[in-house]
């Protein structure tokens, strides 16, 4: 369940918008060239005091929405001084709620994980291990209100391989077919007209609204490997590409309006 504070209102009848965002935030380093992969690469291993100041930065863009769906943050470890990301940035940018799914452990170095952070509070939270050759990818599965008319926002990291992709679109797509009202966020790896993506839209009834939004490298972007994808239940009135390169992505915003059968508790 959610780490939540305590209150218990639903939101408003004609209140059912919802402010969502997904961001890649490669654990707080900020990326402005290829080469820094290479000269900033023990940014992945050790830790550093920049890093906290790139996501008080993060921070304060987060806390324009309602829902955040974070890929590649760290659970606490040895790089991250030990702190969890996702908490820090739940905390920093004043949302009661928030969780983390953590997919891969490298002892006490790295804890790769995804977040959610909320300000209405989640009835469930399920995670689920991808399948993949290489272990280490998941999706979290973040469940709004109750019975067949609960919202589920999935929120998700996939491989780098095509053939890893294809698998876990196909078991995510199984996911998604279980509800009626559902979002997919994340870093999906793949770009809108891929193979990949394909499969999923003819496997479920999701659509993207809008194609072609480059978030990579986010100090070029030329690919647009990261997506919020809706059911037709869910109305999308605006999607758009922020230009917030804090990270080597650039992060994904989507305002939509839920059906009214969806209760938000806050």
């Amino acid at each position: 369940m959610p780490k939540t504070a305590n209150a218990k209102q639903l939101q408003p009848a004609h209140k059912r918008t919802l402010r969502l965002l997904s961001y890649n935030i490669q654990i707080g380093i900020k990326t402005r060239r290829y080469g820094q992969y290479l000269t900033h690469s023990w940014k992945h291993v050790l830790n550093h005091p920049q890093r906290f100041d790139n996501l008080d930065r993060i921070a304060c863009l987060m806390k324009e929405y309602d829902l955040v769906g974070v890929q590649e943050a760290d659970a606490g470890s040895a790089r991250s001084g030990f702190v969890n990301i996702t908490q820090y940035l739940a905390a920093s940018a004043g949302f009661p709620y928030w969780d983390d799914q953590t997919n891969r452990r490298i002892g006490r170095f790295a804890q790769h994980s995804l977040g959610v952070l909320s300000r209405y509070k989640p009835s469930g939270i399920t995670e689920h291990k991808l399948p993949g050759r290489i272990p280490g990818r998941g999706a979290m599965a973040v469940r709004f209100g109750d019975g067949s008319e609960s919202l589920v926002v999935l929120i998700v990291h996939l491989a780098l391989s095509r053939r890893g992709r294809l698998s876990q679109l196909d078991f995510i797509g199984d996911l998604v077919n279980d509800y009626r009202h559902v979002v997919l966020m994340g870093d999906m790896n793949c770009c809108s007209r891929s193979e990949e993506m394909e499969l999923l839209l003819n496997k479920t009834l999701m659509t993207e609204p809008l194609h072609g939004l480059n978030t990579f490298p986010s100090w070029r972007p030329k690919r647009n490997i990261d997506h919020i994808l809706v059911t037709p239940t869910v109305e999308v009135e605006r999607a758009e590409v922020l230009d917030y390169p804090l990270s080597d992505h650039l992060p994904v915003s989507m305002e939509v309006v839920l059906p009214a059968s969806v209760e938000l508790r806050t």
